[in-house]
């Protein structure tokens, strides 16, 4: 069974730093595409960053060049580096993952970023 278990929102001020990490449970990294995913009040979940099997990256235009996205095999854990962050990026941040050979999606429960300007 996957679990996937969100860790590290807070409140931050705008232009302020936080990491966000996931702790994941009954897959290997190497065959799964993990990312997070952000949804603010009154918005739609979007996709923020996705880090595939292979290791490739893929980051929404709204946070290129702010935000990291990472992982450690050995620890069974993805990150989030969010930087420079700015009072749009304010929501439930959700660690989310799926096999890269298909079947379905796992989501963690999230944690709330808070940035205040």
């Amino acid at each position: 069974q996957v679990q996937l278990v969100e860790s590290g929102g807070g409140l931050v001020q705008a232009g302020g730093s936080l990491r966000l990490s996931c702790a994941a449970s009954g897959i290997f990294f190497t065959t799964y595409t993990l990312g997070w995913y952000r949804q603010a009040p009154g918005k739609e979940r979007e996709l923020v960053a996705t880090i595939s099997g292979a290791g490739s990256k893929y980051y929404t235009d709204a946070v290129k060049g702010r935000f990291t996205i990472s992982r450690d095999v050995d620890k069974n854990t993805l990150s989030l580096e969010m930087s420079n962050l700015k009072s749009e990026d304010t929501g439930m941040y959700l660690c989310w993952g799926k096999h890269d050979m298909g079947g379905g999606q796992s989501w963690g429960q999230g944690t709330q970023v808070t940035v205040s300007s």
